[in-house]
């Protein structure tokens, strides 16, 4: 159960996640089977924590990351509304904090290839696997 602002209570809802992710990904290149994806991931977060009812701002927080690793735009949209920036300085926080975690990441990975530079395969975000070609013998 998802307890609302208003005190009512109400089951939980997949589709109303994609409805309102749907919104934010409006004009982006997100397909309806990663909507669908990214609200199963919600689902079975909310779900794992064990709880009988959690409160809709758990919700929210929970589409957050996995709408942040899907697309960036459509991230900034939904945490807008969400999190109801008011100015400027809202968004340029935001856009900041997304750019330190991306450089973050980048060199996390440059990193580890530094240390093994034969390496040929490596893991994503998305726990698929990601082809690393080292510099030289493939003309790049």
């Amino acid at each position: 159960m998802v307890g609302k602002r208003s005190g009512a209570t109400e089951p939980f809802n997949r589709d109303k996640i994609v409805s309102g992710v749907r919104r934010a990904c409006q004009g982006r290149p997100v397909t309806e089977d990663q909507l669908a994806i990214l609200a199963q991931r919600v689902e079975e977060a909310i779900r794992s924590r064990g709880l009988g009812e959690v409160p809709s701002h758990e919700v929210g927080l929970a589409i957050l990351g996995p709408l942040r690793a899907l697309d960036e735009v459509a991230y900034l949209r939904f945490a807008s509304v969400y999190r109801g920036f008011e100015s400027l300085d809202d968004f340029e926080a935001e856009i900041a904090a997304l750019r330190a975690k991306r450089d973050e990441k980048w060199r996390a990975a440059v990193a580890e290839l530094d240390g093994d530079p034969a390496a040929q395969e490596r893991t994503g975000d998305d726990g698929k696997a990601v082809a690393w070609q080292s510099a030289g013998g493939d003309g790049t």
